[in-house]
């Protein structure tokens, strides 16, 4: 007589907490922790200011030119193993910035940082896409995106405790205690199995490699790829703009910082909401309104003349980044092919991790040309395109882009 196997119970939200949520959380405070204090340990080896925002700057690029590597760590080693060794690497970084003696060795460990980032960011959003189920897709992920908010929030509070107990580069073991916490974590949390049938092999015939995985894709990736470049940029620019704008108008730093706390509040209060509205009404009933008030909101930034106004922009901005908390890697979630998911998750993150390169970059060339308020005006715009694109383009390559596809799944799947 055989034995039968029962089939695996469906995933929950609430059982991905321990496996997906709490990691993530605890592995973004110590990327929160470090943030604040990035550019002032480089002022503090002698860097001039504008050496020391080009090392800022190579945390992002670390992760932007890691991100095709990462899939090929993640597709050898398996997703929670890719972030077990992420965290590693990240403590080695850290702990290496925090005993860094020159700009160059600051540099070098930002970089690997910036790689170790992209391999846990990578593996967590493949990890995840397999195993939520896809009634519960749009929820899960966002709610990895609330995780990174709210660890990016709480850090550097942690941070700055530690330095107030100790010296600047406390920040630095915090994050590397986060980075070792998160990695043990991953190690004795059992791992949440899918709850429909295994990855499927990738399709003979179809020759391995990024190449392959582009040219499959090309359509895709130059229509709802490009779209989800333009919400990078514009949501990267919108950290750059309102400090600016801040000390354009007068404002002091404990104004502005007062400003950031409680647009922050009002973006990771979102998350969730955005997620449930997601899974039952479609993409584009979030992804639309989050571009579209993202962007007006930004283009009447130059309109405000003191905190006041300024406070109102900030908070209507963060509830247009908030409602689509998440968007970015849900649709690449729905749009990524099962039998190749980290090599297009990997592309996926590159198109939306060199639109947050190029944010600040076209900010900063309008206003050099022109003015602030117009380079500000101009990202507002680009929000407002890419709302475009997304109508145009995500119904195609989403199956749940639309309420009428939403129902037909769920009752397909007896839901």
């Amino acid at each position: 007589m055989s034995a039968t196997t029962d089939p695996a119970p469906a995933p929950t939200l609430r059982s991905l907490i321990p496996s997906v949520f709490l990691p993530a959380v605890v592995y973004e405070v110590g990327i929160g922790a470090i943030t604040p204090v990035v550019a002032i340990t480089a002022l503090d080896l002698g860097a001039s200011a504008g050496t020391a925002g080009f090392l800022v700057a190579l945390l992002g690029i670390g992760q932007l030119i890691g991100n095709v590597p990462s899939a090929a760590v993640a597709a050898r080693l398996g997703d929670r193993k890719a972030m077990v060794v992420a965290a590693g690497v990240s403590v080695v970084a850290v702990t290496g910035c925090f005993f860094a003696t020159s700009l160059p060795l600051l540099g070098v460990c930002l970089f690997v940082l910036g790689m170790g980032n992209s391999t846990f960011y990578l593996a967590r959003q493949s990890y995840l896409t397999e195993v939520a189920p896809p009634h519960l897709r749009a929820r899960a992920l966002s709610m990895l995106g609330g995780s990174h908010r709210v660890g990016l929030f709480i850090g550097p509070f942690l941070g700055a405790a530690a330095i107030s107990l100790t010296s600047l580069h406390a920040a630095y073991l915090v994050a590397a205690g986060a980075a070792v916490l998160a990695g043990v974590l991953l190690l004795v949390i059992p791992d949440v199995a899918p709850a429909g049938p295994p990855r499927p092999a990738r399709r003979s015939g179809v020759a391995p490699g990024f190449g392959a995985t582009l040219r499959e894709h090309r359509s895709l990736l130059a229509t709802l790829g490009v779209a989800v470049l333009a919400i990078g940029a514009v949501r990267a620019a919108r950290q750059v703009v309102l400090p600016l704008w801040a000390v354009h108008i007068g404002l002091s730093p404990e104004a502005t910082s007062l400003v950031f706390g409680i647009a922050s509040a009002v973006d990771m209060a979102l998350f969730y909401p955005s997620g449930k509205v997601m899974d039952r009404y479609g993409r584009l009933t979030v992804a639309l309104p989050s571009m579209l008030i993202l962007g007006l909101a930004m283009a009447a930034l130059p309109l405000t003349g003191g905190i006041v106004a300024l406070t109102v922009v900030a908070m209507v901005m963060s509830l247009g980044n908030g409602i689509g908390s998440g968007i970015v890697m849900t649709l690449g979630a729905d749009a990524a092919p099962p039998d190749d998911r980290l090599r297009f998750l990997s592309i996926w993150r590159l198109m939306s991790d060199t639109g947050v390169a190029v944010g600040p970059v076209i900010v900063s060339l309008v206003a050099g040309v022109w003015t602030l308020a117009a380079g500000i005006v101009v990202m507002g715009g680009v929000g407002a395109l890419s709302a475009g694109a997304l109508a145009r383009w995500a119904p195609r390559y989403s199956a749940f882009a639309t309420p009428a596809m939403v129902r037909q799944q769920r009752l397909s799947a007896g839901r």
